[in-house]
């Protein structure tokens, strides 16, 4: 595989493609179905919770879906107050700003007994991993949940989180800040308009490029854009040259590899 300068830390046991529907669902109001059918396939996730965080001290509830029937009285409790008291705050806000978070591992005598009873016992959950993004002044916390008949998560499932965690992190920001009439076409473009490597590409490179993300055939793009399949297959081949890559999951990479960078929010 040739460099292309834009690493979005995917590892070698997972393809760009693995999260693409989350990256493209972003702006949309399916994101959060998306978001957690994403999660379960790549480690199976049973629930998912995103706050977001002010230095001012304000929280807000931004997200909940998955498999627990309390989620949204356990969003409205943390947001209220428990913030406050959750051991990992401190991480949280000692962060640099754009960097990807990973919160240390879930134990629970970390928690104190009230916010034990109430998050953990109560609703089930056996363990939690998380990973979070600052963007300006607020901090996006993303929490991923297993329940009791799940168990908890593998060290396989953990690692594969890890791997993920960064673009997931930078999707769920993005969405939470995405003109929510925008198609994934339109954010795309947006996206290769305005960064490196993407914006070297001519507007007919970018137009093929794009539909390639959006999981068009070449067939399908020659008949959208109106040109031969001969030509598609060129300009394919030339953006690939020019962005150092030889296939669509390296381009896929560097999607999401700029999408999980701190301008990729912007």
């Amino acid at each position: 595989m040739r460099s292309h300068g834009t690493g979005s830390g995917l590892g070698s046991g997972l393809t760009a493609g693995d999260i693409t529907p989350a990256v493209l669902a972003i702006g949309r109001s399916d994101f959060p179905n998306i978001l957690i059918d994403t999660l379960r396939r790549q480690a199976d996730v049973g629930h998912c919770m995103v706050f977001a965080l002010k230095r001012a001290g304000a929280a807000t509830c931004l997200l909940d879906a998955g498999n627990i029937p309390i989620g949204g009285d356990l969003g409205a409790a943390y947001a209220g107050q428990f913030h406050q008291s959750d051991p990992n705050r401190d991480v949280l806000f000692e962060a640099e700003g754009g960097a990807p978070i990973m919160l240390p591992s879930f134990a629970p005598r970390m928690y104190g007994a009230r916010y034990r009873k109430i998050f953990f016992h109560d609703s089930g959950i056996v363990d939690k991993c998380a990973t979070a993004i600052w963007t300006g002044d607020t901090c996006f916390y993303v929490n991923f949940y297993r329940i009791t008949a799940q168990g908890r998560f593998s060290d396989a499932e953990r690692a594969r989180l890890q791997t993920i965690a960064p673009a997931i992190g930078a999707s769920v920001a993005r969405h939470f800040q995405q003109d929510s009439t925008a198609t994934p076409d339109q954010n795309l473009a947006a996206l290769f308009t305005a960064r490196a490597p993407l914006s070297a590409l001519t507007p007919r490179e970018q137009e093929v490029c794009r539909r390639i993300l959006l999981g068009f055939s070449s067939e399908a793009i020659s008949q959208a854009l109106g040109i031969s399949l001969h030509s598609t297959l060129t300009y394919r081949k030339r953006a690939y040259e020019r962005l150092g890559i030889s296939s669509q999951n390296e381009l896929f990479s560097i999607v999401l590899g700029l999408l999980a960078s701190p301008r990729g929010l912007n």
